[in-house]
């Protein structure tokens, strides 16, 4: 908590905002996750999911 949070606690006034940068943050590490994934496990997890949708449409 930084000291404008602090200060406001007890009070009721919320900034509208939100944590911009922690978002920011959040979202460009998920995608860096995905892309990640798709990189070492692609070829995995394409091939589990055509043999689910085979068994699945007969």
């Amino acid at each position: 908590m930084n000291l404008r949070h602090l200060l406001h606690a007890g009070r009721g006034v919320r900034d509208e905002r939100g944590d911009v940068p922690g978002w920011v943050m959040i979202t460009v590490m998920s995608a860096g996750l995905v892309a990640l994934l798709t990189a070492f496990a692609g070829p995995q997890l394409r091939a589990m999911l055509e043999s689910a949708l085979s068994s699945v449409g007969g």
